[in-house]
This record gives C-alpha cells, structure tokens and sequence, in this order.
C-alpha cells in the first residue's frame, strides 16, 4: 500500500480497534469512482454498518445515488480529495482509470488500497506485461510500440497475426484492432493516432478464466474458486463455477500465478487476474484488474462471502476468512441491448417470467438509460448442481433475448 499505512483495524460502529463510545458514528469508508461495482461496495460496506462516501463527477452516478455522501467533482480536483479524505477513515477504488495521480494524493492523508502502484501498473498495458514477467507468470508474445521504429522492430518478431492495444484507457475490448499482416498493423496504429500500444501474438485459445483473490496489509490472501468466463466482443458474457467446470490442476496454477502477481506489488485489497488457457493445455495471463471484477458478481449469491465484502475487510483492516462457495453458479452480464426489440424499441425486460425460474437472482444497477454494450446488471443462476442451474439460465436467455453458452 502507497503512502499511510494503518495499524489498527477500523471496527464497524466505531472509530478503530482503540474503540469509542457506543454513541459515535459509524466509520466512512470511501471509494473513488460511482459506477456499479462502486455500488456494490457500498451495499456490503452499509451491510457491515460503515457510512459510504463516493467521489465521481455523474450527479446520477449508481454508487452516488445510494451513498450516504456523494462528492461530485473530478477526480482530480484538489478540494473534492481533501473533502473525501476528510470524511473517509479508509479509501479504495471501483475501476482502475482513476489517475494514480489522485490516489497518490490521498494515500498522504488516509490508507489508501489498492495503492497507486498497483493501480498505476494496470492503467498501463506495457508495465503490466513487464510486471507479470517479472513475476515469473507467463503472457503472450508482445512487442511495446511507442515510435515507428518500434513498429519496423515489431513487425521481425513474429507476432503476427496479432491484437494491436492501446497502452492506457483500454477495457471492455475498446483501444483493441486484430491485425494480420504488415499493413494491417501499420493502418491499425494510424487510426489509433499512433498512441503508445502493446502488439500481442495471437494464440490457440481454448477457453478465459480469472482468478479474484483479497490480500491484506500483512499479506494474508484468500480467493475465490477460478472462474471459467466466456467473452463476446470483449465484454464478459457468462461467468460458470462449480464443480468439474474446470481442471483441479489448471485451477491450482492459475492461484499460485495469481498470488504471485499480487505479492510482487504488495497488493492490498481485491485483485482480478484474467487468463488464457490455450489448446494445448498452457496458460498465459491475460491482464489484471485492481477491484472487483464482473466475473466475481456470482459471489453475491453463491458464496458465503462476495467480492464486495472482502473489498471492505481488506479496506478497514478486517480479517480475511477464506470464502466457501454453497451453491453452483452461472451469471449472466445484462448489457442494455436486453432493453431493445429486435427492430430496435425500447422494451421492459421480462422480470417477472426470469424470477419465475428456480435460483434466479436479479441485480440491476440503478442506471436511468439502457443503452447498447451498457452494462446495466447482472442475472445470477444458482442451484444444487451444474445441470441445474446451466438449464435455467438458458431458460432466462431465451427469456431476454440473449445468447448464454
């Protein structure tokens, strides 16, 4: 963790493990960053008795709007930081393009976890790829392409057919171009305005998984069971966990590659590693995510702790427990298409006929407008085995209109 570092646990109902009246008022936690996963520490934060305070610019921002305090302001502007760490005992983030910048600031006046170290690695696709070979986890071949010389370089390393990505600002597949040939590539990073990019071999993939683990500040880690995710267009589709989803053997090596990545920058907090497991049987790490991910959402209803509540134990300082999964799952991303026919008009989503169906459970994120690629919630299946709940959740596919498997 950069900056202050805290040696007292901040105990819900009061002020740390020193302790104070049984009149005082709950501790605040705050969390840079108002959007849905924002949203959800909220809830688990207000679960636990803790007040919430959310710095983000969008007057209807999702966590904003169910915080007890919302500072709407940039997160850059000096004023709205000093207001949030004057209120907040504890911060944390929700997305990893908050600047480091930022986060450096108020880690000299509050802990601040995930530190901007950390942050700051994930905001840049070069250093997280220098990062991971640095911890011994292997990535695809990759070249760094800041210069056109560094292009003509790329171009004799074998790494085509390829995926050309932006450094920095690229999530949910954006800043990404396929490229297959010289000319390809070069057209690819003139319309990406020849910003700084990672050039990545394309290799045989078999299937995604991740890995969500909570570190805290003495460096105790606790995870979740690997999850086996399907992607389309970039964006995380289906999430699938439970028993026989995926190899005892492949799991064990994605959460020691995991644990591995998150010591190596003294990780606190909740940490997202993706991967790659390729057709013959390897495994290369993909990217990392410093916060809850979606695919950890099924956590909200298919374990006895989510995400979201070890983002708040590893914040004040609580114990981590391992997280024991009960039920087996399959979650659904909601993405704002589901609200649209297929000519294209709006439409209310069929609730009713999806919460009719055994083990659904319906998370929406308190978005005002449904729009295309807009992740808007998330449908978790949970039930006794996975032939149970991958039947219901193609069951509430075809309710709303969606692909599942």
């Amino acid at each position: 963790m950069s900056g202050m570092t805290q040696s007292v646990a901040l105990l819900p109902g009061g002020s740390s493990s020193n302790g104070l009246s049984s009149t005082a008022e709950p501790l605040t936690l705050g969390v840079m960053g108002g959007g849905q996963l924002g949203r959800m520490f909220v809830h688990a934060a207000q679960t636990m008795g803790y007040f919430t305070a959310v710095l983000d610019p969008d007057a209807q921002s999702p966590a904003g709007r169910v915080s007890h305090r919302h500072i709407q302001t940039d997160y850059t502007d000096s004023s709205g930081l000093k207001e949030l760490a004057a209120c907040s005992a504890a911060i944390t983030t929700e997305f990893e393009n908050v600047p480091a910048q930022a986060l450096l600031e108020l880690a000299k006046l509050r802990p601040v976890s995930p530190g901007a170290d950390a942050v700051a690695i994930a905001q840049d696709r070069a250093a997280e790829k220098a990062h991971f070979v640095k911890c011994g986890v292997p990535c695809a071949p990759y070249a760094v392409i800041e210069t056109k010389d560094q292009l003509t370089v790329a171009l004799n390393q074998n790494l085509l057919p390829g995926i050309l990505k932006t450094a920095r600002m690229g999530y949910d597949g954006k800043g990404q171009v396929r490229v297959k040939d010289e000319t390809a590539l070069r057209d690819a990073w003139q319309a990406l305005q020849q910003v700084p990019c990672v050039l990545e071999k394309m290799l045989p993939l078999d299937l995604e998984c991740s890995v969500i683990l909570a570190r805290g500040r003495d460096g105790h880690m606790v995870n979740f069971p690997v999850q086996r995710n399907l992607h389309r267009e970039g964006i995380l589709a289906v999430t699938e966990v439970y028993e026989g989803h995926l190899p005892q053997a492949l799991q064990q090596q994605a959460v020691a590659a995991a644990r591995s990545i998150a010591e190596g920058v003294d990780y606190v907090g909740v940490l997202c590693i993706e991967f790659f497991v390729l057709q013959d049987g390897s495994m290369v790490v993909n990217e990392m995510a410093p916060r809850p991910h979606n695919s950890g959402h099924y956590t909200l209803d298919a374990c006895d702790q989510s995400q979201f509540d070890l983002q708040v134990r590893t914040l004040a300082g609580l114990p981590l427990t391992q997280p024991r999964q009960h039920s087996a799952a399959v979650m659904l991303n909601l993405m704002g298409d589901v609200w649209f026919d297929s000519q294209g008009a709006v439409r209310l989503p069929d609730w009713a006929a999806v919460l009719a169906l055994p083990g659904t459970h319906l998370h929406l994120y308190g978005k005002t407008e449904a729009r295309k690629a807009r992740k808007m919630g998330h449908l978790n299946v949970t039930g006794a085995t996975s032939e149970e709940v991958r039947k219901v959740a193609l069951k509430a596919a075809a309710i709303l209109g969606i692909e599942a498997f």
